[in-house]
């Protein structure tokens, strides 16, 4: 095997026509990543990840095998088929939060779709919006307006994209919600498989994803979360300024974070997380 890229929390190396994607227990918040592993965190979101992918199945993906990867990365690598990467990430928000909130705040819109006035922070949007940003290989992804999609991909792959994007996050969040999880908002990507538009990297996990206990749903202020927003929270409260290198992370928070991705994985998929995954 060769490896040929490091992203902030996940490995990729080639193996012969295939590339095994290993997801490690790094944690990346503003775009940093922290120097302290959440302990399955990788074994954790790949099995939530093969899930949604069974699930998803009639929408083509990049799946090879989940199991036929080497034996050190068992549980928490893939064997998939290369694409070639769309530039282009594509997010659906059916909520009020994060980044979008904040773009609301200043436009009225987001992404240059317009909302109705008066929304507060949580909020469930109309109907979902598809949100895309730039796919930037340093520094932040930007906010950009379907237009930007259609010139950079031509009409008919962005309008794909978008169809693809509302629509695996319309059935995701449908089924999540009879486990009761609200997923707020997710990010996809997508590349091609020769001419097949096809979903790659993850699959609404609760990395790539808002997880929200619908219990306790309660807009206006920001939610609880299973996801890693609880430790983008908790590093904000140091006061660090979000540039590198993030703060060591203590060890009830990283406790507190393994539970809630373990929490998020046993309420999606019916099954309690343990190590023989």
């Amino acid at each position: 095997m060769k490896h040929i890229h490091a992203g902030k929390v996940r490995d990729l190396y080639e193996d012969g026509d295939s590339l095994i994607l290993v997801a490690s227990d790094r944690v990346s918040v503003y775009d940093v990543v922290l120097p302290t592993p959440i302990p399955d965190k990788g074994a954790l979101l790949t099995q939530l990840s093969n899930w949604w992918f069974r699930y998803l199945s009639d929408v083509p993906n990049h799946v090879l095998s989940t199991t036929d990867v080497p034996a050190e990365f068992a549980g928490r690598a893939v064997r998939v088929k290369p694409l070639k990467m769309v530039q282009v990430e594509c997010i659906a928000r059916g909520y009020l939060s994060g980044s979008g909130l904040k773009e609301y705040q200043r436009t009225g819109s987001v992404s240059g779709v317009a909302l109705p006035p008066g929304l507060r922070e949580g909020d469930k949007l109309p109907e979902p919006i598809f949100t895309p940003t730039t796919k930037a290989s340093q520094g932040h992804d930007e906010p950009i307006a379907f237009a930007d999609v259609v010139r950079q991909e031509g009409r008919e792959v962005a309008e794909r994209l978008r169809e693809l994007t509302l629509a695996i996050y319309t059935r995701g969040a449908a089924y999540a919600a009879e486990r009761g999880v609200i997923i707020a908002d997710t990010k996809v990507e997508f590349g091609w498989d020769g001419d097949v538009l096809t979903l790659g990297d993850e699959v609404l996990t609760s990395d790539s994803s808002r997880y929200w206990p619908a219990a306790q749903w309660s807009p206006g202020h920001p939610q609880p979360s299973f996801d890693k927003q609880f430790v983008r929270d908790w590093a904000t409260s140091t006061g660090w300024d979000k540039e590198p290198p993030g703060p060591e992370i203590p060890a009830d928070i990283v406790a507190a974070t393994r539970a809630k991705y373990a929490e998020a994985y046993a309420l999606i998929t019916g099954e309690e997380w343990s190590q023989l995954h």
